[in-house]
């Protein structure tokens, strides 16, 4: 089973810009959009053989996470049932035999890091809810989580933290989560690897590489040994941020 997520940084924006070569490609089973920035009304891209599921914010062009499979789930569910969090549209959880898969487009903190404190409180209920999921059966979490973990994710670590997505907070909110029972599926197969799937679009950033990897497949420890394969599609254009996805079996 492919698995695929995307932050497209704009779903109507990306249909213009060869999202769909890159869907036939990659044929995959599930893929997983972010930052859609839509509403049902807004596109019309219905491939054959999927089923489509959109959670899209109250707030018109913004956030949204949006899921295309070939599988249909047991269920599916949006937000985590939290009030104060289940109005940007940031998760679809879609359960399947074996798995729970959390598609999740995780809060920025803003540049002024204004949200940091909302992020704290955002991650602890994150965190819990794919715990209580866990209890049940193992969980697939990816998307965007806004945040370089460790130094090795972010091309200029010394110059860069502090700042949004590469606070000490932030980064430490990836390793509770880590902690709590899930494996960073890219970073275990390829320990030492400097890959990258988000650049600026200042500076020539991508052109030079000046990367940070801040989108993620995890997954509970008890599933690592069926993840056959991680990619990073770093060549695929279209948004800021490239595809990623993990092969399944």
């Amino acid at each position: 089973m492919k698995i695929i997520s995307w932050n497209v940084a704009g779903f109507r924006a990306v249909l213009k810009k060869g999202f769909e070569d890159f869907f036939k490609m990659v044929d995959a089973d599930i893929f997983c959009i972010n930052e859609s920035k839509v509403t049902m009304d807004q596109f019309s891209f219905e491939p054959d053989g999927y089923r489509m599921y959109l959670n899209p914010a109250e707030k018109k062009g913004y956030s949204g996470v949006l899921v295309y499979s070939k599988i249909e789930p047991l269920n599916v569910t949006f937000g985590m049932n939290i009030d104060e969090h289940d109005h940007e549209g940031r998760i679809i959880t879609l359960e399947y035999n074996g798995f729970y898969l959390v598609a999740v487009y995780v809060p920025n903190v803003k540049r002024d890091l204004s949200r940091l404190d909302y992020r704290m409180i955002w991650e602890d209920d994150f965190r819990n809810y794919v715990k209580a999921l866990e209890k049940k059966k193992p969980v697939i979490i990816c998307g965007d989580m806004n945040v370089a973990h460790e130094e090795i994710d972010i091309k200029n670590a010394k110059a860069n933290r502090g700042n949004a997505g590469f606070t000490d907070e932030e980064r430490e909110k990836m390793t509770e989560l880590l902690s709590s029972g899930f494996i960073d599926t890219y970073r275990y197969y390829n320990p030492n690897k400097e890959t990258y799937t988000w650049w600026s679009y200042m500076g020539k950033a991508r052109e030079n590489n000046v990367g940070w990897r801040i989108d993620y497949f995890l997954v509970s420890n008890s599933i690592i040994n069926s993840i056959k394969e991680t990619m990073i599609y770093t060549d695929i254009m279209g948004s800021d941020h490239c595809p990623i996805g993990i092969r399944y079996e």
